[in-house]
């Protein structure tokens, strides 16, 4: 017994050797550094997903590769012997995945991705097969764009106005909100969302707005999973505001009644006056027929004094001459009265 004691003693002393020696040289070959949350993207954005030896090794000619293990191939980038092996890349990342070569001596192994899309969501790998070394990296992508406001209507109940939001190209789903000047929340109907073969989220909203200080109101749309807020805002003119129609009903009963007494104070005028060109026309008639009663009768005593002035003596010749003039003044004269009996009557019509 006491001969094995100090024997199991060596061996473990050895072991324990053993395993800080193996401890210390993972540690001196380093460790892979990818990012400790997740990479955020837009649609169509250029990026970087970070990859990096620590402590800095120069990885030029070792074989680094980047996956995702989803895909089929799963390859999203592979180096090998100073070269980019393209032929084993996914064909959805052709042409778009590179690799910063110069930084290679300096254990960078960092990926550019260019013009992101929607199918590049997903977790990838960066891998350095010899080292045995490996970091994953959760890349979010998503899409936004800014909002438009419209003028929907008027609500004849309220008398507010009814305003209209709208919003496509989102992902992922994004929610709607409505702000008032001051920064308040308005009270609006459910948001319509479509999403659309491409996978955007299309949103719309509709809110009725009161006549307020300033009357500014925002339409907020906003994805809290990739940080992205749109706002845009709209001012109301006070003239867009009218009378609710509760409050209405009294004005329009006082107009109508208004208009009704002016309607009946129009045609009472105009039968007054309908009465009175009628009695005139009749007294001018009745007055012309009076004239031209006289005018006859002088004109046949002016006859018969013709007839006996040709007995008398040429000297009366100018007396007759006299009888003549006023026999065509008499005739001038009725034409006149006719004339302006015929105006009376066309007037009167």
């Amino acid at each position: 017994m006491m001969l094995a004691e100090p024997f199991l003693t060596s061996h473990l002393r050895t072991l324990s050797v053993l395993v800080v020696h193996l401890l210390l040289t993972d540690i001196c070959r380093g460790q892979l550094i990818g990012a400790s949350q997740p990479i955020v993207a837009t649609l169509g954005d250029d990026i970087i997903l970070p990859c990096h030896l620590e402590p800095a090794e120069d990885v030029t000619e070792m074989t680094l590769e980047w996956s995702r293990p989803d895909l089929i191939p799963r390859f999203v980038y592979v180096w090998r012997s100073g070269l980019e092996l393209e032929g084993k890349k996914h064909k959805t990342f052709q042409g778009r995945t590179t690799l910063f070569t110069e930084e290679l001596q300096h254990g960078n192994i960092s990926l550019r991705l260019n013009r992101v899309k929607l199918s590049d969501k997903g977790t990838y790998s960066c891998y350095i097969p010899t080292l045995e070394k490996q970091t994953n990296i959760q890349l979010v992508v998503g899409a936004a764009s800014p909002p438009v406001i419209s003028l929907a209507g008027i609500n004849g109940h309220t008398g507010g106005v009814v305003l209209q939001c709208e919003s496509a190209g989102w992902y992922p789903e994004p929610e709607v909100l409505w702000l008032d000047a001051e920064g308040n929340l308005l009270s609006a109907g459910p948001t319509e969302t479509v999403r659309g073969p491409d996978d955007l989220y299309s949103v719309s909203s509709r809110v009725t707005v009161e006549k307020k200080h300033g009357n500014k109101f925002t339409c907020r749309v906003q994805q809290n999973n990739i940080n992205q807020t749109r706002d845009t805002w709209i001012h109301v003119p006070d003239d867009f505001f009218i009378i609710p129609y509760s409050s209405a009903v009294p004005i329009i009963v006082g107009l109508s009644v208004s208009l009704v007494v002016c309607i009946m104070l129009i045609l009472a005028s105009g039968f007054f006056l309908w009465r009175k060109n009628r009695t005139k026309t009749k007294r001018t008639l009745d007055k012309t027929e009076k004239e031209e009663k006289n005018c006859c009768e002088t004109e046949a005593e002016m006859l018969m004094s013709h007839e006996d002035v040709e007995m008398q003596d040429l000297g009366e010749k100018d007396s007759i001459n006299q009888h003549v003039r006023n026999n065509k003044n008499c005739k001038n004269q009725k034409k006149k009265l006719e004339k302006q009996c015929v105006s009376i009557i066309i007037l009167h019509l």
